[in-house]
């Protein structure tokens, strides 16, 4: 059973790994982090653990039995008792409810560890799994998302109310 993990220094080259094998597959829904991403991947992946650190983000991997990231999913920019979550997942695991049970279990946690009371995530239009899965995930949509929330894409906002 794989395993939602808060990220930690130890996951880079894992965390690295599952970007880089699944870069094309990501990039046929959302836009591609470019080669510079990858280039200062390490220097990104501090940052990432400074932001946790000081409160203001909460990132964390689903990682497999044996070793691998299937996932990424991430809180940020708390404020308020609110967070925005973004997730993205393995091509291998994609279709399969792990996106879905996953954002679930990470609501509880945003609750619970980190004192949230309000989820919202973005989705472009021609994104319809992570729709499907923000759905199943008991969130409603609140609005339009515009090119500026979505890398040049328009969409939806969806929104989720916590209990702790």
């Amino acid at each position: 059973m794989p395993e939602l993990e808060q990220l930690h220094a130890d996951h880079a080259s894992a965390v690295l790994a599952f970007e880089l094998a699944n870069r094309a597959w990501f990039a046929l829904s959302v836009p591609d982090r470019g080669d510079e991403y990858f280039d200062r991947f390490a220097d990104r992946h501090s940052a990432l653990l400074a932001e946790q650190e000081a409160g203001i983000s909460a990132f964390y991997v689903l990682v497999a039995d044996d070793g691998p990231v299937l996932g990424r999913f991430n809180l940020y920019d708390f404020e308020d008792g609110t967070a925005t979550l973004g997730y993205r997942v393995a091509q291998q695991v994609a279709g399969h409810g792990v996106a879905t049970a996953t954002v679930r279990e990470l609501c509880r946690i945003a609750a619970v560890r980190h004192g949230l009371r309000t989820l919202r995530a973005a989705s472009s239009h021609d994104n319809v799994a992570s729709q499907r899965v923000l759905t199943k995930a008991g969130f409603v949509p609140v609005g339009p998302a515009g090119p500026s929330d979505l890398s040049g894409k328009t969409g939806t906002w969806y929104q989720r109310d916590l209990q702790p």
